[in-house]
């Protein structure tokens, strides 16, 4: 089972694209949408993380930070990026670490969970029934009401 809705986020450090560490703590103050997927350059994921890119301006209008998480690693997370224009970050979870952390690992790969958390760490809101196409926007439509 993810984790709930008022819980504390686990706090995570992992490598971004660039080699960069990325910690949740970096974020503190904003409203963070962490969305986990299974694999870099496969159909569901590409076409979640292309609905992203495309509402990417509106979520940075609402101070909003998305970070992808997946079990593949900084390079395959590089060429990815680089393939489909992705203007947010993506995090390395090769250990798998977050995604136990989240309660999102399958076995090799992260299930696609995304969850909203709030300025101050707690998680406000969790999707795990994600629509890959309409996810960005049905986020955003989530976090306005």
């Amino acid at each position: 089972m993810p984790l709930s809705v008022g819980v504390q986020a686990p706090n995570f450090t992992a490598k971004d694209s660039e080699g960069n560490t990325v910690s949740l703590s970096d974020f503190a103050g904003k409203t963070v949408v962490l969305y986990f997927y299974p694999k870099d350059d496969t159909p569901g994921c590409t076409k979640e993380a292309q609905s992203f890119r495309d509402s990417y301006e509106e979520y940075q209008g609402k101070d909003m930070v998305v970070v992808g998480v997946s079990q593949d690693d900084e390079a395959s997370h590089k060429l990815f990026k680089e393939k489909y224009g992705l203007p947010f970050t993506l995090l390395a979870d090769v250990d798998g670490a977050i995604s136990k952390a989240y309660d999102v690992d399958g076995g090799g790969y992260s299930k696609r969970v995304t969850y909203v958390i709030d300025g101050t760490g707690k998680i406000t809101y969790v999707d795990t029934s994600v629509k890959t196409d309409t996810h960005a926007k049905d986020i955003l439509a989530v976090t306005q009401a």
